[in-house]
């Protein structure tokens, strides 16, 4: 493990200390109320079934998922999930990220799937076509609906360096298909050299890699636009049973809570061929991340949000406690403008068909619950910086690239909300030590 591990009450009066001088309402009794419960926990062994919604997950996830919006995740799940056929796929449906963490985040961000795929056939290679097959029949069957459109798919890797649209894409990396690629079937450049180069679907299929689904979804009752991911883990079972990732990496299950109790025996079957070394290797792939949104995309808040699963994992449960009040705070209503910039982002990239007047819809609500949130200079400040970047989109159009001042008022609250969660963490010094160690 990346720590050692704390009992729950060490350390805990520090952390209440602290979160009061920053405003931050940390209710001793529940913190040592949710302690206990992570320290009775007995390992990611153990998988708890909600009887009444059907949901399971790890002993550690359930205890922050509050079934509050799942009928509204289920509906999106409908959009994003892969059909069983029997005898050939089988799979298990999950909510992750902030929608797996709704009971400690009052104001998640995008709706995250997580889809076990088990493909069922007779050889590697056909276990390859068949999730080239399924894969773009999903993407092409729900390009666009009355509540969504789809984004992007991310499958296979370049087979060489390829320009494309001005940019060099190395050999290796992971190619993204936009609808119209998808429709067509392959993707069109230029070697390094100047000579043409195509890439086909199929070629993509020999090594699938990563694979993730991206569509924009309208969610009528909150009144704006919420992205909406689906990562797939995809498996090939050969006749003899043996189960082998096709990425080469099987993902453990320590953020997911999946939706169907029916999927208990292929979610059973698959987590038995979970590595030992699976924790370690959770925690050390988190902490690269931190390290990437610390020093080059910076996003504090996205490094609150995975400190929060190492520590719960690692057993540095006051410092979860700590940040999972964060997230609980009204103050963290800011979270939500990382939602609205990769909106904006989605609606200002070229070809989109995103509808403005839905990213103003976005800006307007998100004005008002900071609004009605917030108050005092922070509110004022967050404000004003947020109908720049509104008064930028009235003068924006959809799949044409952001408009200078678009620009520009973007970075400012990206900026604004980056040193929010900034100042939050490091008020806390072991999580300010942890942060600087991780720079290095």
């Amino acid at each position: 493990m990346s720590s050692e591990k704390t009992a729950p009450t060490n350390d805990l009066s520090q952390i209440i200390d602290s979160a009061k001088r920053l405003g931050i309402e940390l209710d001793e009794a529940e913190a040592m109320q949710w302690l206990t419960a992570m320290a009775a926990a007995e390992g990611m062994d153990a998988i708890t079934t909600d009887e009444r919604t059907g949901v399971f997950g790890s002993s550690i996830v359930m205890l922050d998922f509050s079934p509050q919006d799942l009928a509204h995740f289920r509906e999106v799940g409908r959009i994003v999930e892969f059909d069983d056929e029997p005898g050939v796929v089988e799979t298990a449906l999950a909510l992750s990220g902030s929608a797996a963490q709704s009971k400690i985040q009052s104001y998640p961000g995008d709706a995250d799937f997580f889809e076990r795929v088990n493909i069922i056939a007779p050889t590697r290679e056909e276990a390859c076509a068949i999730l080239a097959r399924i894969m773009r029949q999903k993407a092409l069957s729900k390009l666009r609906g009355p509540t969504y459109q789809f984004i992007e798919a991310k499958f296979g890797s370049y087979p060489f360096d390829m320009v494309k649209e001005g940019r060099t894409l190395k050999a290796g990396s992971p190619i993204a298909w936009s609808a119209a690629d998808l429709e067509k079937g392959y993707l069109d450049g230029f070697h390094p050299d100047g000579t043409a180069a195509r890439v086909t679907w199929e070629d993509a299929s020999r090594e699938p890699g990563w694979c993730k689904l991206d569509w924009v979804i309208a969610d009528p009752a909150r009144r704006h636009l919420a992205n909406a991911s689906n990562m797939l883990d995809v498996t090939w079972e050969a006749p003899d049973g043996k189960i082998t990732p096709l990425d080469g990496y099987l993902d453990p299950y320590f953020q997911e809570v999946y939706l169907d109790a029916t999927s208990v025996p292929i979610f059973a079957k698959l987590s038995k061929q979970v590595s030992a070394d699976a924790m370690d290797d959770y925690v050390k792939a988190l902490e690269r991340e931190i390290k990437k949104y610390l020093t080059k995309d910076i996003n504090y808040g996205k490094v609150a949000k995975r400190m929060y699963n190492i520590f719960r994992l690692t057993g540095r449960y006051p410092e979860a406690a700590f940040l999972r009040e964060l997230f609980d705070e009204p103050t963290t209503v800011l979270y939500q403008v990382w939602s609205l910039i990769r909106t904006v982002d989605d609606a200002t990239h070229p070809g989109s068909s995103i509808p403005m007047d839905y990213v103003l819809n976005q800006t307007d609500d998100l004005i008002l619950e900071v609004i009605k949130t917030l108050e005092g200079p922070k509110e004022e400040e967050i404000v004003r910086y947020l109908l720049r970047l509104r008064e930028s989109l009235t003068k924006q159009r959809s799949g044409e690239a952001l408009v200078p001042e678009g620009e520009a008022a973007r970075a400012e609250v990206i900026n604004l909300v980056n040193n929010f969660f900034y100042e939050k963490l490091t008020a806390l010094p072991v999580i300010q030590e942890y942060m600087e160690r991780m720079k290095q």
